[in-house]
């Protein structure tokens, strides 16, 4: 791509979620969502290739069909109570904004799109679909949760902690595995949203911390399936280690940066009574948890490729400080938690 058009279209998503983030008004905040869109879209179909152009078509009419729900919802709610206020909602209304900001955020049951429109795009445009493209619905989400039914939200967030993990059980495509993984993940957010507004605000941003690790560092070996990973290991042994280390984290394993939302989370839970509810959650992300180790075990324990080894490249990938700094935050972070937790 054209380094002009690439620097415009980038400037484009920075505006629009800076828009919606600064905006108290239903009608910009739908102007942000859909400068976001757009701005996306030229990055996924920078590969001219059938997969990138049916990813693009079906995120625009996913995109384009929330954001058309929360125009008219908002649309309504300012024709009944005079106000275009984000905080100020009529009672339907609320309802069809948090499905229409979760069917952008890809929570199950709405979550359909996600996966089959990751697996059609490079890695680098999944990084930011996966991260950066969910900031500004979960921003709204976060402003409008004192409003939002807790039925639902604990339903949409059980579900998507079973379909996350369900889902990637059998996948063996790594921007696959990433999909489940991020609905998994949601789920929890938006299990405490009622209850905790900023633990899910704490949660989010370790998983964009987490999760844009592990997209620099399957960019860096430029792995897409499970069978390649096992391929890289003579490549670059301390990078592959450190894969296998922030994929327990993402699963949630102590010490790591992953283990701290969860354990607050359940802690949160506890304290409001909703022990069932604490133990069905710990029991759903057991599913996660096998394909997360499934993954570890493909890296480091599998039989090297069947190739000459007069063919292997010995440690040729490069490192970016980038993929670095993400990959320590996202195993060391653990610590910090309770300091994080008061600047929140």
């Amino acid at each position: 791509m054209n380094p002009t058009a690439l620097m415009i279209m980038l400037l484009s998503l920075a505006i629009g979620t800076t828009m919606t983030l600064m905006s108290h008004h239903w009608l910009l905040a739908w102007i942000g969502l859909e400068i976001n869109t757009l701005a996306i879209i030229p990055l996924m179909t920078k590969t001219p290739h059938p997969r990138a152009i049916e990813a693009a078509t079906k995120y625009f009419l996913t995109q384009a069909s929330a954001s058309a729900l929360i125009l008219f919802s908002a649309t309504m709610n300012a024709w009944k109570t005079g106000e275009w206020s984000i905080t100020l909602l009529s009672d339907p209304y609320t309802i069809t904004l948090s499905m229409a900001l979760m069917m952008k955020l890809g929570l199950a049951p709405l979550h359909f799109w996600l996966p089959e429109v990751i697996q059609g795009i490079p890695l680098s445009t999944g990084l930011i679909l996966s991260t950066w493209q969910k900031i500004a619905p979960m921003a709204l989400l976060l402003q409008i949760s004192h409003l939002t039914d807790l039925k639902l939200l604990i339903t949409m967030g059980l579900t998507s902690i079973l379909i996350g993990g369900w889902g990637g059980i059998n996948q063996t495509q790594l921007r696959k595995v990433m999909a489940f993984s991020s609905i998994g993940h949601l789920g929890w957010m938006v299990l405490i949203l009622k209850f905790n507004p900023q633990l899910t605000l704490f949660n989010f941003l370790l998983y964009i911390t987490m999760t844009a690790a592990m997209f620099f560092s399957l960019m860096s070996i430029s792995s897409t399936k499970i069978s390649e990973i096992s391929s890289s290991w003579p490549k670059s042994p301390i990078l592959v280690t450190t894969m296998m280390l922030v994929l327990l984290s993402l699963a949630g394993l102590p010490p790591l940066t992953g283990f701290s939302p969860k354990l607050l989370i359940i802690l949160e839970l506890a304290k409001q009574n909703t022990l069932l509810l604490a133990s069905v959650t710990m029991l759903a992300s057991l599913l996660a948890l096998f394909f997360y180790l499934r993954l570890t075990y493909v890296m480091i324990l599998t039989l090297p490729p069947h190739i000459p080894p007069s063919s292997t490249h010995w440690r040729t990938t490069k490192n970016s400080p980038l993929t670095a700094t993400m990959t320590t935050l996202a195993l060391l972070i653990f610590p910090l938690s309770p300091t994080f937790l008061l600047i929140i």
